[in-house]
């Protein structure tokens, strides 16, 4: 069986954030977003936050066609 893996990318000024995930890690890839939002320590803030878990939710709605 194989497991498809998603990879959704923020690049932001110097910063490069690449999160690669499967259905089954969606929620938890979620809460890790909305965790560094609410870290001072991490440059991600509550647009980026809202913009990547959307993405993953629309991914979820579409999924992208296989070639």
């Amino acid at each position: 069986m194989t497991r498809e893996l998603n990879i959704l990318a923020l690049i932001k000024g110097e910063e490069r954030y690449i999160f690669v995930y499967d259905d089954e890690s969606r929620d938890a890839l979620i809460n890790d977003i909305r965790d560094k939002a609410a870290s001072p320590a991490v440059p991600i803030n509550w647009f980026d936050a809202a913009v990547l878990t959307e993405r993953i939710r629309n991914q979820l709605a579409s999924p992208q066609e296989e070639f």
